[in-house]
């Protein structure tokens, strides 16, 4: 990039590096202005790092690598505000990694939807000596996501964030459905007699 500006002056030279014998030196002078060229990228990279980690600052294709540091795979199609939202706000959720309430979070970042969690988890008793447990045996999770159009969420990676943030252990089933709009939700006035 900075080799298609002309004249732009490098913000370090190596030259004011060296002993003030060599600065007065005018080939060493031109044999440094070669290596200015080439690591004046490498140095400007180095002092904005902290801009490249965090995700509102970040170069928009420097957000699929910044994501593979925290373990999120992010889906191409989404706009870059919703990449960096979705990286603003999975770091706090690893604390809650492994839980219903973290599980359901994760769920509605990546779908945009509402969301609810079934689980068969839980400790189960039996009321009588020899009994069996209530509840069905295993570890199951259903996840019911409700979302305007089902057809623009990608099914298949939103069973692989499932899947990611569950122990192996336990089986997912991911329903995505469409959500009642407000239309469906008002009885009809004939029904309401």
């Amino acid at each position: 990039m900075r080799a298609g500006l002309d004249g732009l002056e490098t913000p370090s030279p190596i030259i004011g590096l060296l002993p003030g014998i060599y600065q007065e030196d005018h080939f060493t002078e031109r044999f440094t202005a070669g290596f200015d060229a080439v690591l004046a990228p490498v140095l400007s990279t180095l002092d904005c790092l902290d801009a490249y980690v965090d995700p509102a600052l970040a170069p928009d294709d420097f957000l699929p690598w910044l994501a593979g540091w925290v373990g999120v795979v992010l889906a191409e199609d989404w706009p870059v505000e919703r990449q960096r939202a979705l990286l603003r706000a999975i770091v706090p959720l690893y604390r809650m990694r492994g839980t219903a309430e973290g599980l359901r979070a994760e769920v509605e970042l990546y779908s945009g939807g509402h969301v609810e969690i079934e689980e068969t988890g839980a400790a189960g008793w039996s009321p009588s000596p020899g009994g069996a447990p209530p509840g069905t045996p295993g570890f199951r999770v259903t996840v019911r996501v409700q979302v305007a159009d089902p057809s623009v969420v990608s099914r298949t990676g939103l069973e692989a964030v499932v899947a990611a943030a569950l122990p192996a252990h336990v089986v997912a089933t991911v329903h995505v459905v469409a959500a009642a709009t407000s239309d469906d939700a008002m009885p009809h006035p004939e029904e309401a007699w």
